[in-house]
């Protein structure tokens, strides 16, 4: 599925990001992204570092059809080959994923490129990288990075200015603390177990999305 420059910025409102470390008995990571989709997340990636290759894809393979019927762009972490395999919307990776490697080249022109960043200077070479959004952080640290480390919002609003392209912050970010990125120039949250470790992951994504609709209007 091919989406416009707008529809990825618009896109990045509510970034939801697949852990299913949070999952219940019996409950199933599609069944809970069904919810989470239901429930106005513009943005979904998987992002699922224990499974084995198989079953990653057969994971992966499963919610690309799941997010096309939403019509929610849809990207795999890390893996140029599995996002390429399942023909995903496109492919997140980290600075390192970057170095040496022509990923844009790799994916074509119409799949969406995300890539990490937590500097201005990492944010300028993700773009010349051919990005179509930067995702920044550790916002507030995490529990999902252990070497993470805080963004203060000054820092936040220079790397947003420093870029064309969409920035979504990571890290941390929960009902609580989101409001705190009002006016750092972010066109979304992106978020983990604010909402798979919710009790109502649909609940928690309703509420989250209305929080970050009004950060955005805050500027």
């Amino acid at each position: 599925m091919k989406f416009s420059k707008e529809e990825i910025q618009n896109s990045m409102l509510l970034y939801a990001v697949t852990d299913r470390m949070w999952l219940k008995d019996g409950e199933g990571l599609t069944d809970v992204c069904r919810k989470v989709l239901e429930n106005g997340a513009t943005f979904l990636q998987i992002r699922e570092k224990d499974l084995d290759e198989n079953t990653f894809e057969q994971e992966a393979e499963a919610l690309k059809e799941l997010c096309a019927s939403y019509r929610v762009p849809y990207v795999v972490n890390d893996s140029v080959e599995i996002a390429m395999d399942i023909d995903a919307d496109g492919v997140h990776v980290g600075q390192s994923d970057i170095k040496g490697r022509d990923i844009r080249a790799m994916i074509g022109p119409d799949k969406i490129l995300g890539i990490s960043a937590g500097t201005v200077e990492e944010a300028q070479a993700a773009e010349k990288a051919g990005a179509d959004y930067i995702g920044v952080g550790a916002v507030f640290g995490t529990s999902t990075k252990k070497n993470a480390r805080n963004l203060s919002l000054e820092k936040l609003q220079e790397i947003s200015s420093s870029v064309s392209i969409p920035v979504v912050a990571i890290g941390g970010i929960n009902a609580s603390n989101l409001m705190e990125l009002a006016g750092s120039g972010v066109d979304g949250v992106a978020v983990v177990s604010a909402i798979f470790a919710a009790k109502d992951p649909g609940q928690a994504t309703r509420e989250l999305k209305v929080l970050a609709q009004k950060m955005v209007e805050y500027e």
